[in-house]
């Protein structure tokens, strides 16, 4: 694939380059320290990548910013945030852009594998990510009508099966959710195939994401 990088500092740059070229995972295109040289370099002949990592704040124009306007150019551009702020207002504005994912600098070994995730359609979040949009979501639920209706993907989910997405959502793994629930983890894995199947969803990353958009609607 084709990746081109956006950070205000340069190591990362290099460093990134250098780890994705290493591993064959990708040929860096272009790097950029900023977002208007990052959207600049997007415009020039031959500078879309396949997927954009982009950091959150640069001097100048920042990496939202710069997102709204490169998707907005080209509503099909792959743009993955990676950054240091886990900052839930910045995740939650990332992904009503269109952003493709939104993953910490501090788990590097994460950027290949999201790479490959996003070219395969996915959206990802890194656990920290999910750990602070599901806080957010707690801290909502008193100000929540409790009557609205649920979203037409969860319509056809059981109580048992909500309970579970919920879980998820708060960025739970099956172990933990057979543990709150009185479960077996093999129970749990068939429950959320089977949410999973339902929603038409690929994967329990994105089934955290629709949920917890759907709790924001």
């Amino acid at each position: 694939m084709k990746v081109a990088i956006a950070d205000d500092d340069p190591i990362v740059c290099s460093s990134l380059s250098t780890i994705l070229t290493a591993t064959g995972t990708a040929d860096v295109i272009w790097t950029a320290n900023d977002g208007q040289s990052a959207l600049d370099c997007f415009q020039a002949v031959g500078g879309r990548p396949d997927v954009l990592l982009l950091d959150v704040q640069m001097p100048g124009m920042d990496g939202l910013e710069a997102a709204e306007r490169i998707i907005a150019l080209d509503p099909a551009a792959r743009v993955l945030f990676l950054t240091t702020f886990a900052d839930k207002e910045y995740i939650s504005r990332a992904l009503a852009l269109g952003a493709k994912g939104y993953v910490i600098k501090q788990d590097v070994a994460s950027v290949v594998p999201a790479l490959q995730a996003v070219m395969a359609g996915q959206t990802v979040l890194g656990a920290e990510a999910v750990a602070n949009l599901s806080l957010g979501k707690q801290e909502e639920q008193t100000r929540k009508d409790p009557s609205k209706p649920v979203p037409r993907r969860f319509q056809t989910l059981t109580d048992r099966e909500c309970e579970i997405v919920t879980l998820v959502a708060d960025g739970l793994d099956n172990q933990a959710i057979a543990s709150r629930l009185c479960l077996s983890e093999g129970t749990v894995r068939n429950h959320i195939s089977a949410i999973l199947a339902k929603t038409n969803l690929a994967n329990r990353t994105q089934l955290a994401v629709e949920w917890l958009s759907s709790q924001e609607s």
